[in-house]
């Protein structure tokens, strides 16, 4: 849906009047176009994205040694996570841009089985990754941002905001804060990441363009078009997202890590210096 306004403006003015055009048009039907694609790329994404973090995160760790860790975490988090999303989006693209072509090329197809052959015979495996590109330049600032700000949001509620330790708290409330510090997360991300969307949606769209031909054509204000829309998606989704992952490493009795404190060693070398 948050790509209807991004490729035609003028057609799809905001969210509201793109949910009044699309209901015209295709009913309740066409509100949900595009769903398999999205729901089958974006599921093996978030596989890779969240366990090649933990990857990265933990492999930059140990290069790091603890000091470095906890005075360098929020590089840390964000080298972790835009490596991860490196490899997560090689997974995505070829879903990304069967979703996007059913959704903002009418008559092309109406499911992930018409659409996928279809590009494959028209346009080879580089249909699928022609706009693999311009989604890294998407989406590794937008997980960069959303690991980076969920890490620093959780320490910063359990500092300043809950009354106790996060050891003391139960689950439920410790998924409360994931699902809090997960939302806030996924606002900044939809607003970092919101103009190479578009140029993605775009070239998903047309055929034969490039990245710099889109932005010259949606222009300083067509970047920002849709952003209302995917913010309200990408908050959510962000949020849930983490309370899915915290809830299955609760479930499974999986690790998970405290926030992050001042090794002993360099509280003494600090107090050692003053």
């Amino acid at each position: 849906m948050s790509c209807l306004p991004q490729v035609d403006p003028e057609k799809y003015k905001n969210i509201f009047n793109g949910f009044r055009v699309t209901l015209q048009e295709d009913g309740v039907r066409g509100l949900g176009k595009g769903w398999a694609p999205t729901l089958i790329g974006y599921s093996m994404q978030g596989l890779c994205k969240f366990g090649f973090y933990e990857v990265f995160k933990n492999l930059y760790s140990s290069l790091l040694g603890p000091e470095n860790t906890y005075m360098w975490r929020t590089s840390l988090y964000l080298a972790a996570s835009a490596s991860a999303e490196f490899f997560a989006d090689i997974a995505l693209s070829p879903m990304e841009a069967c979703k996007v072509r059913i959704q903002t090329q009418a008559g092309f197809a109406n499911t992930l089985r018409e659409a996928f052959p279809k590009m494959r015979a028209d346009e080879g495996l580089a249909a699928f990754y022609k706009g693999l590109v311009p989604l890294w330049m998407r989406q590794i600032p937008y997980t960069m941002m959303k690991f980076a700000c969920f890490e620093r949001t959780v320490e910063a509620i359990y500092k300043h905001v809950v009354p106790k330790p996060r050891a003391e708290c139960s689950k439920g409330e410790q998924l409360v804060v994931t699902f809090v510090a997960g939302y806030i997360a996924g606002v900044f991300c939809a607003v970092v990441s919101h103009p190479a969307d578009s140029v993605v949606s775009l070239l998903n769209k047309d055929k034969g363009s490039t990245a710099v031909q889109a932005l010259k054509k949606l222009g300083p204000k067509g970047v920002w078009k849709g952003l209302v829309a995917r913010i309200i998606m990408i908050g959510t989704l962000t949020a849930l997202q983490w309370f899915i992952y915290d809830s299955v490493k609760v479930y499974f009795r999986l690790p998970r890590p405290p926030p992050p404190e001042m090794p002993e060693s360099l509280k003494a070398k600090l107090a050692a210096s003053q």
